[in-house]
């Protein structure tokens, strides 16, 4: 389908089967997207489809009541002023409510109201009421971005198990690498209105086919020239690769594949990137450390011995057969 936008226009073909996790950066037509689908807002031509149900195209545009698709929006858009059971019970058309908030984990708030819920609690009924509606189609709007990283995981665990159960295809829009790895099978980005990639979260991770992609999943992406064994980098430098590719290419090389030192490291089986450490970041049992555009991950112990701060100059250094490349143009 396509709709012409102000800044570009979106144009998106995807078969959803299972659920599929949409990325890209903002602004990409995330949203729009599943405005689209859900009925809020129209292509300018185009087809929808669902379960052999026709919901837009060839003069038909059934409105959104009555494309029996279940919408959890970014900000959850409760009642605040309706007890949770209500919320849940809007436009559910009979469906017995209690079982469902069993289902979810919020059985026992069903006489409390949104202000008074966690955020992860308001993810729950937001969720419970698309659910309500038996969809067909189930679409998700950042379901995890208003909850805290200590909350986010065992949410999103939870919502890996319900949406299984739901059995409907489901689309799930994300900002997070390892929330598309938990949700989905299948992730598709969105650049500027177009899908530049689709594929499963380790394909995306192997081979990133644009510099996005490549952050998202969070394998360096270093484009360059290749000749004689070497990439001539267009940030400047040079890295050894193993092979003798030629060309435009992509420099690939995952996060954990590189060390970090504070002295030249003597070692011509090596590529060297010597650079002031821009951020450091603690994730989970490991750090990310980020030098001049290039992470790295290390163990806390090693960013602990090495004193790691950001101004800090360090040595970046890899393997040549820990270089994978990508064939650009």
């Amino acid at each position: 389908m396509t709709r012409e936008l102000r800044s570009f226009t979106l144009h998106v073909e995807l078969d959803v089967d299972g659920v599929l996790a949409v990325v890209g950066p903002s602004g990409a037509g995330k949203s729009t997207l599943l405005r689209l689908i859900a009925g809020l807002d129209a292509p300018s031509r185009g087809r929808i489809e669902c379960d052999g149900d026709l919901w837009f195209g060839e003069g038909r545009d059934l409105p959104p009541e009555r494309r029996r698709c279940g919408f959890v929006f970014q900000d959850y858009a409760l009642f605040p002023h309706m007890t949770v059971r209500q919320n849940v019970a809007y436009g559910a058309d009979g469906t017995d409510i209690d079982p469902l908030l069993d289902r979810v984990g919020i059985g026992h708030l069903a006489s409390a109201r949104p202000p008074r819920l966690s955020g992860g609690e308001r993810q729950r009924v937001a969720l419970a009421r698309a659910l309500a509606l038996q969809p067909q189609a189930l679409l998700l709007d950042e379901p995890l971005s208003a909850l805290d990283p200590a909350t986010r995981g065992a949410v999103a665990a939870e919502l890996a198990a319900v949406l299984r159960d739901a059995a409907v295809p489901a689309i799930v829009v994300t900002h997070a690498y390892d929330e598309a790895v938990s949700l989905a099978g299948r992730v598709a980005v969105i650049e500027q209105g177009r899908v530049v990639q689709e594929g499963t979260p380790r394909e995306l991770l192997e081979a990133p086919l644009t510099s996005f992609v490549a952050e998202f999943a969070g394998t360096n992406y270093l484009p360059g020239t290749a000749s004689g064994g070497q990439v001539h980098l267009d940030r400047g430098g040079s890295v050894r690769i193993a092979g003798d590719a030629s060309g435009r290419v992509a420099v690939l090389v995952a996060p954990w594949e590189i060390t970090l030192s504070l002295a030249p490291v003597d070692d011509s089986a090596q590529n060297h990137i010597a650079g002031a450490i821009e951020r450091v970041v603690p994730m989970g049992n490991r750090v990310r450390v980020t030098i001049d555009g290039i992470a790295a991950e290390i163990t806390p112990e090693s960013a602990e011995r090495l004193a790691l701060q950001p101004g800090v100059r360090v040595i970046a250094s890899w393997k040549a057969t820990s270089t994978r490349i990508l064939a650009t143009g």
